[in-house]
């Protein structure tokens, strides 16, 4: 039996500047599911994004799902991509043997965690403030470039890098140091500044963008007083749960967010198309 692609509309150019389609999945012609295939809104079109990938009950574990997202990167290839990324929920744990099996590799996960009533208390010594205008520049640039540092580091080329953080800095911050509902905090232990926290308490989730611990007190337990500052203060602001997202491969940070409750919902993975 022969499974194809098939497309089930045209090629659709998007207000976003993106493009996309949706195929059917058919064997011998017979329809037996679906793909989604766009270009990505931040990276741009060299960037292909598998949106969507389904497979009938009857027809899985057949080698349909496996043939679908191999014919999507050659569709993404005669698109010009010359990357293609997938975001797979961490309990379709089928997807993600299928994407690892495949070539995929997770760059970054999601995780979240349920935030309890009472906030949580700093450890004795510790202490939080907010962070001053005069503290927010120095440590905006630093906070960016290491940012744009994960991405190269996770084969994203250095020019997508730098201007997805550009915009993702445009659209979270667009008041800087003021931006409603963006809190950041310095940690200081027995009056030395240790650490920094920023946190969006926006909404029902708060979410933790940056935290981390000065390299000179790392080691010491002051990351996890940071994520316990980011669960007082998301308590505080009546949000019901806390978010973040890891990179793969920053295994303290992994242990850290484990050990504390977080659950992983969501894996990103990305494949060169050579």
């Amino acid at each position: 039996m022969t499974t194809t692609l098939r497309p089930a509309e045209p090629l659709q150019q998007n207000p976003d500047g993106t493009r996309s389609r949706r195929y059917q999945v058919c064997v011998n012609s017979r329809p037996v599911g679906a793909v989604d295939l766009g270009t990505h809104p931040v990276f741009g079109d060299a960037v292909a994004r598998i949106t969507s990938l389904l497979i009938e009950e009857p027809d899985r574990r057949r080698g349909r799902g496996t043939v679908a997202a191999l014919a999507a990167e050659e569709v993404a290839r005669g698109w010009g991509c010359r990357r293609i990324e997938a975001t797979v929920p961490a309990d379709a744990r089928a997807a993600l043997g299928l994407a690892t099996a495949l070539g995929y590799v997770v760059r970054n996960r999601a995780m979240e965690k349920a935030l309890a009533d009472t906030p949580p208390v700093l450890p004795e010594g510790s202490t939080a403030r907010p962070m001053t205008e005069d503290e927010f520049g120095p440590w905006s640039a630093k906070s960016l470039e290491e940012y744009a540092g994960d991405w190269i580091r996770r084969g994203v080329p250095e020019a997508e890098a730098r201007a997805k953080v550009a915009k993702d800095q445009a659209a979270l911050l667009p008041d800087g140091h003021a931006t409603e509902d963006m809190l950041f905090s310095v940690l200081e232990h027995e009056g030395t500044p240790v650490g920094t926290l920023w946190l969006s308490v926006r909404g029902e989730q708060a979410y933790v963008f940056d935290v981390e611990a000065d390299a000179a007190h790392r080691g010491r337990g002051h990351g996890r007083s940071l994520m316990l500052l980011a669960e007082a203060q998301a308590v505080a602001a009546g949000n019901r749960t806390i978010g973040l997202n890891v990179f793969a491969g920053n295994t303290p940070a992994e242990r850290l967010y484990d050990s504390l409750g977080y659950g992983t919902t969501q894996y990103s993975m990305y494949k060169p198309l050579l």
